[in-house]
């Protein structure tokens, strides 16, 4: 009698730690969903003031201005700008950091390292968007005199640093859940520990390592303060890392800072733009999702 009721007392817990597991799936599904919803139902209204082919093909982006353009390129060539000097950092730092955590640091010694890269990534990016305005812009202006206080540059090299743990971090679990038994094979057959690094470990690991670097890709694009600190508000459609500049998701905090009335159309602006944001984070995603599911490869 005992044991049944204990064996009932298990699969109800069982049942109930299920039903608890879908509910939190069912809600991420749900918030996701909502999200997008109100996106789309505010960028719809924004779309019946606003010509689609405007947005997409003008070359300014004025909504707060008196004379209002609304074309979106230059908020999306800021975004890109800072986001291809942030991954000029982050990729390859944090992938040769990833390597020498996993292949050569004692164990030991890697220990004590990743937690400290790891900590790193817990500091808050407004601290990287002031570094970035205090110290990193003025001591490159020693050395680029026409550099403006508020630039691309100096919040891409800033970002990309802080991406470097998140970089490093994931790639580095990627290459230490190699089975060690592809690497004694390459030993074996006399391989080098830099062949075995680069022609065994690092394509053993390749679906880890890209779906690290597309998430750093979505987070370097999503990013807020240190852009909305560093980078300037100033929407123009250059490609000059030296000029103030103003991504998109700097716009957003702009106009949610309260001065816009809620409702019109310069309001409902943020949401176009967070919709355009929202796509390209989710393409990003999709991407990783497919790479991962399409090269990963299973040992035995």
């Amino acid at each position: 009698m005992a044991g049944k009721r204990v064996r009932q007392y298990v699969r109800w817990s069982e049942r109930a730690l299920e039903g608890v597991f879908l509910l939190m799936a069912a809600l991420s599904v749900l918030i996701t969903l909502g999200i997008g919803g109100i996106l789309l139902s505010e960028t719809v209204r924004f779309f019946q003031e606003v010509s689609p082919l405007v947005f997409l093909t003008d070359t300014m982006w004025t909504p707060l201005f008196a004379q209002k353009r609304f074309g979106i390129w230059p908020l999306v060539s800021a975004t890109l700008l800072v986001t291809t000097i942030a991954l000029g950092v982050a990729l390859p730092l944090g992938l040769l950091t990833a390597i020498y955590l996993s292949e050569y640091a004692a164990p030991r010694r890697r220990k004590v390292l990743k937690p400290v890269l790891e900590f790193l990534a817990g500091i808050p990016t407004v601290v990287y968007g002031y570094f970035a305005l205090t110290v990193v812009t003025p001591f490159l202006q020693r050395f680029i005199p026409e550099m403006s206080t508020f630039n691309s540059l100096s919040a891409g090299l800033v970002m990309g640093i802080m991406l470097i743990p998140l970089v490093a971090s994931l790639s580095e679990d990627a290459l230490y859940m190699v089975p060690q038994a592809l690497r004694e094979a390459a030993y074996a057959l006399g391989a080098t520990r830099q062949e075995v690094v680069t022609g065994v470990v690092i394509p053993a690991a390749l679906s880890g390592i890209v779906a690290a670097c597309i998430l750093a890709i979505s987070r370097a694009v999503g990013e807020t303060m240190i852009v909305t600190i560093a980078a300037g508000q100033n929407p123009r459609l250059t490609l000059n890392p030296l000029v103030p500049v103003e991504t998109m998701t700097a716009y957003i905090v702009q106009v949610s800072l309260g001065d816009t009335p809620a409702g019109t159309l310069e309001y409902r602006t943020i949401f176009a733009v967070g919709t355009v944001l929202f796509m390209m984070t989710f393409a990003l995603n999709v991407l990783s999702h497919r790479f991962v599911r399409r090269y990963r490869q299973t040992y035995g």
